[in-house]
């Protein structure tokens, strides 16, 4: 049996390893991981996520996470504005309400658990600036056939969308996999965008991994991945995981509805 230890467990651990004085994280009861591992602030970006409670009531917290490839890839699949299938009818992302039924292609109305929100962009954000950081992506109006997507969708480096894999080498020959978007950029119709100005980027989650659909085109749900805390140090999983209120240990994402391809250092993030 491997050991998986629990989100107690870490915040435990990491108190026991950085003691208890010191800069402490206000709200969370920890001290900045980047901040100790780097001996000086290291950079950050300010998100906010809205969950749902087993009373459901809904929760807001707000967070400063460090730029990190997990972290970024858990708030940055849907621009503001993109429109979500759910059993009232499409709904913008800024719109949902965790509670709120999305339709997925698996087991139909599913309730939306988890909800995260991050500006990415302007001119503060200097890893977006350069060349070698994360960009947006832009898929015009039936770029992947009639109606697919029904108008333009901007999307942000951790979405990744559901396709008929044909037969890539090593993959099992036809069937579907999730794929990630800036690997589908032609220069025409899929095109990479670096806004002058902020956008708002959104993710969401729910109780089991899923696809869902936006502007005619089937996205995955968030799910960090089989093992993405091997990608993480101590520090940095504890805060993670406080991130998901819901989650007790990493096992607790449960596995991935389709095999999914990395989104790799374009994306800035592996899974």
């Amino acid at each position: 049996m491997v050991y998986t230890p629990s989100a107690s467990g870490l915040t435990r651990d990491l108190r026991a390893e950085l003691g208890e004085t010191g800069d402490m994280r206000r709200g969370s009861g920890l001290r900045d991981p980047e901040r100790h591992l780097a001996g000086r602030p290291a950079p950050q970006r300010q998100a906010e996520l809205r969950y749902l409670r087993a009373d459901a009531s809904i929760v807001t917290r707000q967070h400063a996470v460090p730029m990190h490839p997990v972290f970024d890839a858990a708030f940055s699949a849907f621009a503001r504005g993109t429109l979500i299938a759910t059993t009232r009818g499409p709904v913008a992302v800024e719109d949902l309400d965790p509670g709120d039924k999305v339709v997925t292609n698996e087991r139909g109305p599913s309730p939306v658990l988890w909800i995260g929100r991050m500006t990415w962009g302007g001119q503060h954000d200097d890893a977006f600036q350069t060349q070698s950081g994360p960009r947006l992506t832009r898929i015009r109006t039936g770029a992947l056939g009639l109606g697919r997507p029904l108008a333009d969708v901007l999307t942000g480096p951790g979405a990744r969308l559901l396709h008929r894999n044909e037969g890539r080498p090593g993959e099992g020959g036809t069937g579907r996999m999730l794929r990630p978007i800036h690997d589908m950029i032609d220069g025409t119709h899929v095109i990479s965008l670096s806004p002058p100005g902020e956008v708002e980027l959104y993710h969401v989650g729910l109780r089991r991994h899923a696809t869902i659909t936006a502007a005619g085109l089937d996205f995955e749900t968030y799910h960090p991945g089989p093992g993405f805390e091997t990608q993480m140090t101590l520090q940095q999983l504890a805060l993670f995981m406080q991130l998901f209120p819901h989650t007790m240990r990493p096992a607790d994402f449960g596995s991935l509805v389709h095999p999914r391809a990395p989104l790799g250092d374009g994306g800035r993030a592996v899974a």
